[in-house]
């Protein structure tokens, strides 16, 4: 097997057992990481990368991404919830082809490649055809990235005869395909979950035949919490109370819910992903990062909807700090009348989000997540000699509050070189490029089509926001 051998370098491992190395080697062994250590003798044939000047660390996991709409970052800086539901979901996504979900993945996830990410979950949540999914899955696929691809269910206008959404539960026959097909194994490159409605945006009966889908074939159930009025008020509490909630078992926002349904799922073992930004802009109401600091329950972060925020986990990770500082300051100065002298968030528990957090969350923190002996050599190197990097005195901290996608100049996956020298390797990226403009056009055309509602108040279209 090919062995390399990451050599001189500034290694921050998110392992506790194994402790950062202010100047020290990494050997990987074909997929797995099979050293790490000050100093490594280099094996006969062994590639050598030296890492003098650079941070090696684990590549960032990015928990909840739409990678599908990846073609049309931007049309929604200036939304609401209400317009993101209405133009989006019952608009927008209607109008994708498989062709359209195919180049909107790979182009997406070559985007978090190229941002450090090596792990993407994907909660695809525009699939109408077995077609669309198999798109889907063979974007991220062609990318070369570790994915989760999280089998979700569209959102449209029901049309005459047909029920709403939320009396849908996921089809059974379908997810099964796939589970015995692309992703029967649970130890490849991609693995599936399913990112089902949950009682937010589905009836009872729906919310526990999704759960107990996920449950029969081991897969997470990941749901969006937040947005609206639940269809389920009671929802957590009858999981609870039948003991399903347990094993891999996820809540995406929950800015909202009431405290005691956020502990009976922590309780229960379940974990929660904030993506700070989006739940801003979107007035979902303070990210849940301090109420599960609190917890003691570990927190995922993920960059949720490009077209209305940045989807690197660089950003993420600063975003969702400086809330929650901020958010726990302003709360501390208001009970006591003086501020905290101790920081109540570290720049390490930040890099735990984007790290080895995401990977608990899917249930693969014992392949990735931390440069651990044994796990997949999934490695990022960053130049820490960039001017907005350097002198760096705690690596750490300048991964979290310096650090960014400018300078990531090495990512491996499984191993394998996949960004070299600032430079994605094999990415064709001026033809898919071209494909990826010619989609998100063509689909903003015929939106802009489409005719609208006579009831409803004029909205300004994603072209008049491009």
């Amino acid at each position: 097997m090919a062995r390399t051998l990451i050599k001189g370098g500034t290694v921050i491992t998110m392992d506790a057992r194994v402790g950062d190395i202010p100047h020290g080697d990494v050997l990987i062994d074909g997929e797995r990481i099979a050293a790490v250590a000050p100093a490594l003798p280099v094996p006969d044939g062994a590639e050598v990368i030296d890492a003098a000047d650079m941070i090696v660390m684990p590549g960032l996991v990015n928990a909840h991404v739409h990678t599908w709409q990846s073609a049309l970052r931007g049309i929604a800086g200036d939304w609401t919830v209400a317009r993101y539901m209405e133009a989006m979901h019952r608009g927008l996504a209607t109008l994708f082809r498989p062709d359209d979900i195919y180049i909107a993945n790979l182009m997406g996830a070559l985007n978090q490649i190229n941002s450090g990410t090596t792990t993407l979950v994907d909660w695809c949540h525009n699939n109408p055809t077995p077609e669309h999914t198999d798109a889907a899955v063979e974007g991220l696929a062609d990318s070369g990235i570790r994915s989760v691809f999280l089998h979700g269910s569209p959102k449209p206008d029901p049309k005459p005869g047909q029920k709403h959404f939320s009396e849908v539960p996921m089809p059974r026959s379908e997810v099964e395909r796939l589970r015995k097909g692309r992703f029967a194994s649970a130890d490849g490159l991609m693995t599936m979950g399913l990112a089902i409605l949950g009682p937010y945006y589905s009836v009872w009966e729906v919310t526990r035949q999704d759960v107990l889908l996920a449950h029969e074939l081991d897969l997470v159930a990941s749901m969006h919490v937040g947005g609206g009025t639940s269809m389920t008020p009671d929802g957590f509490t009858r999981l609870a109370r039948e003991n399903l909630i347990r094993g891999k078992f996820n809540v995406v926002h929950g800015n909202d819910i009431p405290h005691d349904d956020i502990k009976r799922i922590v309780d229960g073992g379940g974990l929660f992903t904030v993506t700070a930004e989006v739940e801003l802009q979107t007035g979902y109401g303070d990210p849940l990062t301090g109420v599960l600091h609190a917890l003691d329950s570990p927190v995922s972060i993920g960059s949720d909807v490009e077209p209305m925020a940045r989807g690197d986990v660089f950003s993420c990770m600063r975003m969702t700090l400086q809330h929650e500082r901020h958010r726990a300051m302003t709360d501390t100065l208001r009970k006591t009348g003086s501020r905290p002298q101790a920081t109540p968030i570290t720049c390490r528990q930040a890099l735990e989000w984007g790290t080895i957090n995401g990977a608990k969350m899917v249930g693969l923190d014992h392949r990735t997540g931390s440069l651990s002996p044994g796990k997949q050599a999934d490695i990022i190197l960053l130049r820490a000699n960039d001017l907005n990097m350097h002198p760096v005195h705690d690596p750490v901290a300048s991964v979290v509050m310096q650090g960014g996608v400018a300078n990531v100049d090495t990512v491996l996956i499984a191993g394998r070189a996949v960004k070299r020298g600032g430079q994605l390797l094999n990415a064709q990226l001026p033809e898919r490029q071209r494909r990826v403009t010619a989609s998100g056009q063509r689909i903003l055309a015929d939106f802009d089509r489409l005719p609208r509602k006579a009831a409803a108040p004029p909205q300004p279209t994603p072209r008049a926001l491009v």
